[in-house]
């Protein structure tokens, strides 16, 4: 299980850390899934923008660079929603909404160990 650390703090931010990297995990993302555990996201790679078609619940997005540095957040995003094409993104996190809210800023550089 991969967890998602803020390297800058020390603080853990997410403890169970899902990978989406073929085509079919991608697409498929947490569309259709009635919600996700606590402390629990997906990291989808290679990503630079995300949809939520066909969710059920909202999530909070953060975009990370090649150097695993926060370069976007996308807080709270209903159903239905798409974000901006963030371009210097390499790869997005989702969870929860409200997940990163003061636990995650742009600048910084975030771990997974």
């Amino acid at each position: 299980m991969k967890r998602l650390i803020n390297a800058i703090t020390g603080e853990v931010i997410l403890e169970d850390l899902q990978t989406a990297d073929t085509f079919y995990d991608r697409f498929r993302g947490l569309m259709g899934r009635p919600s996700i555990p606590e402390n629990t996201g997906l990291m989808i790679k290679p990503c630079n923008s995300v949809h939520c078609f066909f969710m059920k619940f909202p999530i909070d997005v953060i975009f990370l660079d090649k150097e695993d540095r926060v370069v976007h957040i996308a807080g709270n995003m209903k159903p239905g929603t798409i974000s901006p094409i963030v371009k210097r993104a390499k790869y997005v996190v989702e969870a929860n909404a409200m997940k990163f809210t003061g636990d995650v800023m742009i600048g910084d550089k975030l771990e997974i160990v």
